[in-house]
């Protein structure tokens, strides 16, 4: 069976890599705001600002670190990358257990911990096309959404749990020493890398900085996609921190049942993230981007409809199972299509390129999101979130670009 082909050692260990890093994350998923929400009784503005100042500040960051990863080692940037994300982190409970944490040290952490996943990413995708075969490519990142889901339905129950009998930083701890293991399992990947050598003129020049933006735009079938997920992922991350005050503080829900709501839809992510190969290899990419990336935007709107109760809690996980199976299902063809059509000298950038808007976007949507929250309350703003993510399937293609274009040399040089 394709889902079971082998991959070799060495991407079992990059595997593992993600794999650790991704729960921990899962235990600490939503950890910043629901500290600020619990310990620093933040309300919808301030929560939304967590969400959306610290990853946008992480995403203006992260532009002139682009060309800096694209021209250096992918590994050892991954390792350097973990290491920060623990020791930002890793402030977090040392501040809370002296007495010290506040709102501005949650930004800052928020913004570092931003700007090092994206360059993560970046150097984590290069770094995969260099190891696994074209062929290999949709089924590795399959492997990677599937891991990442089962993270996410794993990690907020253990760490909602975890909060209730141990405190509210103890899901930050777990996902801080996620990093460290994460950092160790890359060491072990081991082989000799070669250091990349760009054949014009210095990556550092100005222009470096947006080759990526130019590779995307230049071509059609990634500039729908591009713009695409830049809408659809700022409106669905929007409603995290308007659910979080919905549910926590105006619907009383208690934090296990609030982690129980978006970890239980997150199993169909296993079931989404397995089907990818099989349904490409039936129908093609094209009517996979066209009718799953439709498929994805339906379902927002239902939570704005969210009730008290068991009921309540019924609907935002029916949503969220929803939501999840169409996402991880068109997320690793997606991630696939894109760095089949980079070159390899440019798909740190266009990686960093593609992780900055979409933090853009997220951060943007999430402030308005807050502030019309703060006006109407969060119902209206999830809502007008769900009405606005259902024009999104117009800007994906409308041809079979997906299919028939292939690669062209870049002009960019290297």
């Amino acid at each position: 069976m394709v889902g079971r082909r082998r991959l070799g050692r060495r991407f079992g260990w990059l595997w593992a890599a993600y794999a650790v890093s991704a729960y921990g994350s899962g235990l600490g998923f939503g950890a910043l705001p629901l500290i600020a929400v619990l310990v620093l009784h933040a309300g919808p503005a301030e929560v939304s600002a967590l969400s959306a100042v610290g990853p946008a500040v992480g995403a203006l960051i992260a532009v002139p670190l682009a060309p800096w990863v694209e021209f250096r080692r992918k590994r050892p940037v991954m390792i350097a990358t973990d290491l920060t994300r623990f020791a930002a982190m890793a402030t977090i409970p040392l501040a809370y257990a002296f007495g010290r944490l506040g709102f501005v040290q949650l930004l800052v952490v928020s913004a570092v911990v931003a700007a090092a996943r994206i360059a993560f990413g970046a150097a984590s995708g290069a770094y995969l096309k260099a190891l696994v075969r074209p062929d290999d490519l949709l089924v590795a990142n399959a492997r990677f959404e599937s891991t990442n889901w089962s993270s996410i339905a794993v990690g907020p129950p253990l760490g909602g749990a975890a909060i209730g009998v141990f405190g509210p930083v103890t899901t930050v701890v777990a996902d801080a020493f996620s990093y460290l293991l994460s950092a160790l399992a890359l060491t072990a990947v081991g082989g000799r890398e070669e250091a990349p050598r760009p054949t014009g003129k210095s990556p550092v020049r100005a222009g470096a900085l947006l080759d990526g933006w130019r590779h995307i735009m230049g071509h059609r079938g990634l500039r729908a996609l591009y713009l695409n997920n830049m809408l659809v992922s700022g409106l669905i991350m929007a409603t995290e921190p308007l659910l979080a005050v919905l549910l926590l503080r105006r619907l009383g829900f208690p934090p296990w049942q609030y982690g129980l709501a978006f970890a239980l839809p997150c199993l169909g992510g296993l079931v989404g993230s397995r089907l990818a190969s099989r349904v490409v290899a039936r129908y093609g990419r094209h009517r996979v981007f066209r009718t799953v990336g439709t498929l994805r935007a339906i379902w927002l709107i239902g939570l704005a409809f969210v009730r008290p109760g068991l009921v309540g809690l019924a609907t935002v996980i029916a949503v969220e199972l929803a939501i999840i199976i169409n996402m991880s299902l068109y997320t690793p063809v997606l991630a696939t299509y894109r760095l089949e059509h980079t070159p390899r000298h440019l798909v740190a950038r266009t990686l960093s390129a593609w992780s900055i808007g979409q933090q853009t976007s997220i951060a943007v949507f999430t402030a308005l999101g807050g502030l019309l929250a703060d006006v109407t309350g969060p119902r209206t703003a999830l809502a007008v979130a769900g009405l606005l993510i259902l024009t999104t399937p117009l800007l994906l293609p409308r041809r079979d670009e997906a299919s028939r274009h292939e690669p062209e040399p870049s002009r960019i040089p290297a």
